[in-house]
């Protein structure tokens, strides 16, 4: 066939349904006959006769998809083509003033598409909003239509975004990609776009609109928001369109560091991947590959971690010759000159050291390449330590001084942790790096925030943990007890008397020395000879006066050690302390040392006024107990006591020193606790008859009050003001409930309530942990199934009773029925039981429905009941199948619900057929079977996994809201230049010969008709 050939349309439609046939020699074929033809009329009624039958067909068919694309191309086959740049600039003239009509043709087929549009069948409406996608989608870009056309399709378009079907509404926004406006503030398809980026329930249909939205300042933060998405496949998208159509500098400091802090952490690999592989190459490449240039765009100071987790991405994605040729600039020493460092640079070479290092064997020789050895490097930190100024009162005000000491303290945090890449194996370099780090910790002049880094660095280069001890000992003895120079001070009155003593000698000298002339000019030498040794004691004794005197002026020095206990010291000193008893191995038991520093550092710190210095105590306090039980029975009680009295930092901290101790010694220590102390535990007065909270752990001796006090305690933090006093006290609960030290309904009904509860709806990290905590906890075991279908029935009390002044009245009581439905399936078990005659707790849980019903038939939550039933996976034990069907049976005579009535009808048929299918599999196992096959293994693994995948979707959404059936169906979730995963080549075959459809019949039976 040639382009010349000329094609009936019926032929046309018939040669256009096969793949393998040139769509442009078609399109060529019929072009040809229409432009032989005087009255057009006749064809355009004969072409759409034709199109009517690929139209009413919804399902994605190959044939019909072929017949969609050819009439397209023949619509637009009658423009003009697009003319030369030269040409237009030529005739930009003529052009304003003889502006081109749209083809007749064309403007026949989109007349007839907008006729069409508000067809009761959606796979009209859908076939519709295609068809103009394609069409818009096949012109130039240069293309141009009529002003009332334009009008006319997006007024269509912007009904059918709002359709009932997905499908349709994915058709529809993408047929608007071309009729955006985005210098237009009131574009109305741009506020569409964002309408549906905000509210539609589909993923699909945010997908399509996220593919065609086109950027600017309005439509910008909507595309970092589904960043966010629920739906990872969302979240690609919005990584991919970012990375493509938005410019690094378009975005604010704030927005790339959330850009890259949630991508790189996000919980899908696929969208860590695309972060990896298209975002950070992008931003790469418009920065000219300057790695260094990237951080700058970044707030380093800030997001040092997420700065580093971008350095590691950028690293895996190059090779060690890239790496070692990028960015550093070392001198000969191996190290970045002091004069060189900023903020940057020091970040870069820690990323790039510890990359190295974590290659093991394979990293250190590069390692070599671009870090000194051990000494040098201690000596190059030790001089830029020192230089480290200190922040006085007076400098505070000073900005710029103050920027000075930040970016120094930033960039000697990192130079400390690169410690932990140096070579340490040689004697000599490891000395050196122990002296430095003991003088810095030494110094008073060592900014606080060293403390911690400086002494885990020390104890990672000491393995031994009484070496450790008794080096962090010796520290703290020098900073907390340093040796000084005393100076006495001169004694006035001494000094007086010697003054005196010494003008009273002078005085007789003077007057001996006239004595003696005299005697001498008188010629009596006996006597002139006494006077001479009188006059030499007198000499004697003035230079006696004279040395004591100059002993007295000049007074000696003395070494004396002088305590200190002011608050900075003493944060210091606990600060090395806390990070000791970290590092010591658990099992390490309380030796002399620590518990000298215990008596008289750490206790005594605990009633100090400073509340950074009591914090700092209950945290060592608390580490410390977990060496010893002794010492944990002993200060219990100081531990509750701070947890309720003190400030918030150190309610928190003291509540998880004991929530650490529970689990590690289990509530036993509490009774022991109570034991030994003349009072028991501080216990609310408001909740002592209230709380009947139990203690679920079997071997505990633990008297029951000792035990309820802790725990109401712990009940009454979850309804604190402060959110992270609440947030601390329920991951602690979480903690001990899923260890299995605790074991209650009442407060897994109060985690729940809490989950659900909008007053928290801003707590990410109290949702986040609870809802991992759920999933965990229920698939465990039976017995915390157990649990939570015990606490099913106290939950929805409380939500349906709860006052409308409440935020417990805005809560959906069907997301949290499906949400602990779910739990609470076999099916979700990690070891799920092989005993298949084996009660389910869906059983227990169908019974306590059936009895709450029949106690008030006519309560408004019986249809809640009702449909809860109906979801329930039962067993197929006899007994309970007997149980049923008469609660059943009671409750469909006393239930005069009609919605109710049909679900328990429902339930009722399930459980006569599940009977039937019993009676007959119970015959056909009167053959030997083994229940043990690989076979049966996969069935029921598969099972579970389904029911595992729906139960943990359940979990992970916070509101809990509830999908339809056709919004998850493949069916639906197809759309134009929306990426769907790809089936196999064989199953793809299977399914089009299965499923392939001929229009010929329909085509035929309407030609015989006319």
């Amino acid at each position: 066939m040639t382009a010349d050939t000329e094609l009936e349309i019926k032929e046309a439609f018939q040669l256009a349904q096969k793949g393998h046939n040139n769509k442009a020699k078609l399109v060529a074929s019929l072009k040809s006959r229409y432009n032989k033809l005087e009255d057009k009329t006749s064809f355009h009624e004969e072409f759409v006769h034709y199109l009517k039958h690929a139209m009413i067909v919804y399902k994605r068919e190959p044939t019909v998809e072929n017949v969609i694309e050819f009439v397209a191309r023949f619509s637009t086959s009658f423009q003009s083509p697009p003319k030369a740049e030269e040409d237009q600039q030529g005739n930009s003239e003529e052009e304003e003033e003889e502006p081109e009509d749209d083809h007749p043709f064309l403007s026949f087929i989109f007349n007839f598409l907008l006729e069409s549009h508000k067809a009761n069948s959606h796979a009209v409406r859908f076939r519709v909003c295609q068809l103009i996608n394609k069409l818009l989608g096949s012109m130039a870009e240069n293309a141009q239509i009529d002003d009332d056309l334009f009008d006319r399709i997006h007024q269509a378009m912007l009904v059918r975004v709002t359709d009932k079907f997905p499908n349709v509404r994915i058709q529809a926004s993408l047929a608007m990609t071309r009729l955006q406006q985005p210098r237009d503030p009131d574009c109305p398809t741009i506020n569409a776009y964002m309408l549906i980026l905000d509210n539609d329930s589909n993923a699909e249909v945010r997908r399509a609109v996220l593919s065609c939205i086109a950027m600017s300042p309005r439509t910008l933060p909507k595309v970092l928001k589904r960043t966010r998405d629920i739906k990872e496949n969302v979240r690609k998208l919005a990584y991919q369109v970012i990375a493509e159509k938005v410019h690094i500098k378009a975005l604010t400091i704030a927005q790339r560091v959330s850009l890259l802090q949630q991508g790189l952490q996000d919980a899908s690999k696929v969208v860590k991947e695309v972060v990896c592989s298209r975002l950070l190459p992008a931003w790469l490449q418009l920065l000219d590959g300057n790695i260094i240039e990237l951080l700058h765009k970044l707030d380093v100071e800030n997001c040092a971690q997420t700065a580093l987790d971008t350095l590691t991405a950028i690293f895996n994605g190059q090779t060690p010759e890239q790496l070692l040729q990028d960015g550093l600039q070392l001198d000969s020493r191996k190290l970045i000159p002091v004069e060189s460092l900023t903020c940057e640079n020091v970040l870069y070479w820690r990323a790039l050291c510890e990359f190295f290092k974590n290659k093991g064997d394979e990293g250190e020789e590069m390692l070599e390449q671009v870090l000194a050895d051990a000494a040098t490097y201690a000596d190059y930190l030790h001089g830029y330590l020192k230089t480290v100024p200190v922040l006085s009162e007076e400098h505070r005000a000073d900005f710029n001084h103050l920027e000075l000491v930040m970016t120094k303290e930033f960039i000697s945090q990192h130079l400390i942790h690169l410690i932990g890449c140096l070579d340490t194996n040689e004697e000599g370099g490891r000395k050196r790096v122990l002296a430095v780090l003991q003088e810095m910790l030494a110094l008073p002049q060592t900014p606080s925030s060293f403390v911690s880094s400086l002494t885990e660095k020390l104890l990672n280069l000491v393995l031994d943990d009484n070496r450790r001890i008794q080096t962090v000992a010796e520290v703290i003895s020098d900073v907390r007890e340093p040796i000084m120079d005393t100076v006495q001070p001169v004694d006035e009155n001494m000094s007086r008397r010697q003054q005196v003593q010494l003008a009273e000698v002078k005085v007789q000298i003077m007057e001996a020395k006239q004595t003696l002339e005299d005697y001498i000019t008188a010629q009596d030498f006996s006597r002139a000879a006494e006077l001479k040794d009188s006059m030499m004691e007198l000499e004697n004794r003035r230079n006696q006066i004279l040395q004591e005197i100059a002993e007295s002026n000049q007074p000696a020095d003395k070494e004396t050690h002088t305590e200190k206990n002011d608050p900075e010291t003493l944060l210091r000193c606990l600060t090395m302390c806390a990070e000791l008893l970290k590092q010591m191995n658990i099992k390490t038991r309380i030796g002399p040392t620590i518990s000298a520093l215990m008596s008289s550092l750490v206790l005594p710190s605990i009633a100090n006024a400073h509340p950074g210095v009591r914090n700092m105590a209950v945290v060592c306090l608390g580490t410390c107990t977990l060496h010893s039980k002794e010492l944990a029975k002993t200060h219990m009680v100081l531990l509750l006591q701070i947890a309720q009295l003190d400030e918030v930092k150190i309610r928190i901290s003291a509540l998880r020193a004991i929530v650490d101790l529970l689990l590690l010694f289990g509530f036993q220590l509490l009774s022991e606790t109570a034991a030994t102390q003349t009072t028991p535990p501080p216990r609310s007065p408001d909740r002592q008859e209230e709380d009947t909270t139990p203690v679920a752990e079997g071997k505990t001796d633990a008297p029951e009050d000792t035990a309820q006090s802790v725990l109401v305690m712990l009940y009454e933090f979850l309804d604190s003001e402060v959110s992270e006093l609440r947030t601390e006290t329920a991951e602690g609960l979480a903690k001990l409930m899923y260890t299995g030290r605790i074991s209650s309904a009442k407060i897994f009904s109060r985690l729940v309530l809490l989950w659900y509860n909008p007053v928290t709806e801003d707590d990410t990290r109290l949702r986040h942990c609870l809802g991992v905590f759920f999933q965990l906890y229920a698939r465990e075991s039976r017995v915390h199934q157990e649990v939570v279908e015990e606490s099913f029935l106290p939950t929805l009390r409380t939500l349906l009773n709860a006052p409308s002044t409440s935020p417990l009245a805005e809560v959906d009581a069907n997301s949290v029925v499906e949400l602990m439905v779910e739990l609470t399936r076999p099916s979700v078990l990690i070891k799920p039981s092989t005993n298949t005659e084996e009660v389910f707790v869906h059983d227990y849980l169908a019974v306590r429905l059936c009895g709450e019903m029949l106690k008030d038939p006519t309560a408004p939550e019986i249809r809640l009941y009702a449909k809860t039933l109906s979801n329930l996976e039962l067993s197929t034990d006899d007994t309970v199948k007997k149980d049923l069907q008469t609660l059943l049976q009671q409750l469909l005579e006393e239930v005069r619900d009609r919605v109710c009535l049909r679900s328990l009808e429902k339930m009722m048929n399930q459980l006569v057929d599940s009977k039937e299918q019993t009676e007959l599999l119970s015959a056909s196992a009167l053959q030997p079977v083994d229940f043990n096959t690989d076979e049966a293994a996969t069935e029921d693994l598969c099972k579970s996994a389904k029911r595992g995948k729906r139960g943990q979707r359940k979990v992970c959404t916070a509101k809990g809201k509830k999908t339809s059936s056709k919004t998850a169906s493949s069916e639906e979730s197809d759309g134009e230049n929306v990426p769907v995963v790809r089936p196999s080549r064989r199953a793809k075959t299977a399914a089009l010969e299965k499923t392939k459809l001929d229009l010929n019949t329909l085509i035929n039976k309407e030609s015989n008709v006319s």
